[in-house]
């Protein structure tokens, strides 16, 4: 279990982390949302004991990093899969690892089959691609075999069949009792992965709690309904105190059964060529929950 209670990092005038409390339970999947720059790797290298908080605290398992044992056996982490001696080969970078954290050396040959990379073991780290570096990253996190996993992006680089690696990977932790934070900027993959979400933005906590529950926070299902007569179908379901949002060729009512609004249309002698309920996506109430702390982005085109 991760704990963070208060956990502050500012640089100058620079909030980065700015009084974050939350905890990453065992046995889910845990989501680390937020924009660019919203303090998601310096939480992170927090929890590590890379940087030290400014104020406030992050312990694992009750404890802050530098005071665990055997923190490899208890944490493994990737935050930057290129941070790799790049002459060193994928084997004997494992190998390091696991002699100098007392890791019999057998466990390499294991992590190095469970990550896809036993056919390049004898390659230099330097030439391996970006979704092979993860793969590498990854490895060194699982050497230790801990009950605490952190993965800043593990994604990026990966091809589809690596995406659904990780993701299958993920979940088995989890479901093996494990604690699993995994930031990602790749929404609809959080969506079939994670259990939870903790979501930052500007360094504050925006929210801490489920998938499903974050989605219905942001409007949960909406009906679409189409029909020739859409100006009588809007007065009649405003008329029944319904909320709804005009489009171009359709209806979105909000807060309404697909039942409710069929019987209204048909009490009214109202033709329907579409009736249908939409569910709001990890993404949708991902942008509607960030906006207001939203600072870079690109201009419209």
């Amino acid at each position: 279990m991760i704990e963070m209670t208060s956990l502050t990092k500012t640089y100058g005038a620079v909030r980065a982390v700015d009084g974050l409390t939350c905890t990453i339970e065992p046995g889910v999947v845990t989501g680390f949302l937020g924009p660019n720059g919203a303090g998601k790797t310096t939480t992170m290298r927090m929890i590590l004991g890379l940087d030290r908080p400014t104020s406030g605290t992050a312990t694992i398992d009750g404890r802050a990093y530098r005071a665990l044992p055997d923190p490899l056996r208890t944490v493994g982490a990737l935050l930057d899969a290129r941070q790799v001696h790049p002459n060193r080969s994928v084997r004997s970078h494992l190998r390091w690892i696991a002699a100098t954290n007392r890791i019999p050396a057998r466990r390499v040959d294991e992590v190095l089959g469970m990550v896809g990379l036993t056919t390049v073991a004898g390659a230099r780290a330097g030439t391996l691609s970006l979704g092979m570096s993860q793969r590498l990253g990854i490895a060194g996190a699982l050497i230790g075999d801990p009950p605490v996993l952190l993965f800043d992006e593990p994604v990026n680089g990966l091809d589809p069949e690596g995406i659904h690696w990780v993701r299958t990977l993920m979940r088995t932790m989890a479901g093996e009792g494990r604690t699993v934070l995994v930031s990602s900027h790749l929404l609809s993959e959080m969506a079939n992965t994670a259990d939870r979400l903790v979501v930052i933005g500007r360094g504050k906590l925006i929210a801490s709690t489920t998938v499903s529950e974050f989605i219905a926070r942001s409007g949960g299902a909406t009906v679409r309904v189409r029909s020739p007569q859409l100006d009588t179908l809007r007065d009649v379901l405003t008329g029944a105190g319904l909320t709804v949002h005009v489009q171009p060729d359709a209806l979105t009512v909000h807060d309404a059964p697909t039942e409710a609004v069929g019987e209204l249309a048909a009490r009214h002698s109202i033709v329907l060529h579409e009736l249908r309920a939409e569910q709001v996506s990890l993404e949708q109430a991902y942008l509607s929950s960030t906006d207001d702390v939203t600072e870079y982005r690109g201009g419209r085109t």
